[in-house]
């Protein structure tokens, strides 16, 4: 199998809803910003083999095969052909495996990975309307119980024995981290600015006073709160994965080597603890333990998620989203998984670690991980 490299990448300022980025159309923010990033990495529109997008909800204006479409709304070639991809809020890190994959049989050697989701406009859930018919028939209905992702979170909370102290202390960590991030610059190596927006706008100082005093939102007695839970966001992101021989071939200077991926599938009730066997599968196949991760990513859908996963997995949190993740910088969720690619490989770069890993949840029960190791 070819080896396959994460040559580079960027994204947008991540955008609170009804904030700045909220007016935009989908496809002119997608589509300018993966221009940008393959101009930023020098390599031409026309080396690129295909396009594969994460999307969730493709509705209105994120409809009609969004990854195409923002391709073609950059002026990009014609001749290059997009698909979008929909693995819930891991669709583009799906994308990106699909993207390595192709690369490693040696039927492709330069694929964008990207995502894009502008959650201001499009809720999750929007793309199922009354009278146009039950994604969930009968027969699914009897096999499983239907819970919000709210729920299962709480159920998350209930079976790990996570109480709202420790979910809090979790959430305060995230917004400590991220603002030191953000005041160090080390978003800047990442962020493409769209006009006026140049930064993620959704840190804020928080305390655990202030986070205990929230009512919690998916039961009257719940732990989970829209403080140690990740926000809605607006955002797109891209990375570019590359074959070996283009890379040696152009000189370029990669940031990591794609070395392993998974997708697992779990119970669709209890729906996001895919991240647990996604770590645990991944590392055995790769004979890799815990020690062997110098960085991990996981999405902080809710701090329940990743209080479970580090109770499970053996990885502290010092060395778990060491930039803050979802409850600080926010969650568009068709963009958030090549995010954490590009935020991973950054960081192999920055502190020297041998090899990161991403993982997230994602609605349906499903669960990804990659593993990406330094160059």
């Amino acid at each position: 199998m070819n080896t396959v490299y994460l040559v580079s990448g960027g994204r947008t300022p991540f955008a609170k809803r009804g904030g700045a980025l909220a007016g935009a159309h989908p496809a002119d923010l997608l589509g300018n910003l993966t221009r940008s990033v393959l101009t930023a990495a020098g390599i031409p529109a026309t080396d690129v083999d295909q396009v594969i997008t994460g999307c969730v909800t493709k509705t209105g204006d994120q409809a009609n095969s969004i990854g195409r479409t923002a391709w073609l709304t950059a002026g990009l070639p014609i001749e290059t052909p997009g698909v979008t991809v929909d693995a819930r809020c891991g669709s583009s890190q799906q994308a990106a495996h699909y993207g390595a994959g192709l690369i490693a049989t040696g039927a492709l050697d330069v694929v964008v990975a990207n995502g894009v989701e502008l959650m201001s406009r499009h809720p999750l859930g929007q793309d199922v309307h009354e009278g146009w018919g039950d994604p969930l028939s009968p027969q699914y209905r009897d096999l499983f119980e239907v819970t919000s992702q709210g729920e299962s979170a709480e159920r998350i909370a209930d079976q790990w024995g996570l109480g709202r102290r420790y979910l809090d202390e979790l959430a305060v960590a995230s917004q400590e981290r991220a603002a030191t991030a953000i005041a160090s610059g080390r978003f800047a190596r990442e962020i493409h600015p769209v006009g006026d927006a140049d930064a993620d706008t959704g840190p804020r100082a928080s305390t655990l006073e202030a986070l205990g005093n929230l009512q919690p939102v998916f039961r009257p007695d719940g732990v989970l709160t829209a403080g140690n839970s990740s926000q809605i966001t607006d955002g797109a992101s891209a990375i570019i994965l590359a074959s070996e021989s283009y890379v040696k071939k152009h000189g370029l200077r990669p940031l990591a080597i794609v070395e392993h991926q998974r997708l697992v599938g779990v119970d669709p009730v209890m729906k996001l603890t895919g991240p647990i066997p996604a770590t645990k599968e991944i590392l055995a196949r790769a004979g890799l333990t815990p020690d062997d991760i110098g960085v991990a990513e996981v999405n902080e859908a809710f701090a329940s998620v990743m209080g479970a996963w580090l109770q499970e997995t053996g990885f502290t949190h010092d060395k778990t989203n060491p930039n803050g993740g979802a409850i600080a910088l926010g969650h568009p969720v068709g963009a958030t998984g090549t995010r954490l690619l590009l935020t991973a490989a950054l960081e192999l770069a920055l502190k020297g670690h041998a090899r990161a890993l991403v993982t997230m949840c994602c609605g349906g029960g499903l669960g990804t991980a990659t593993i990406l190791k330094a160059v």
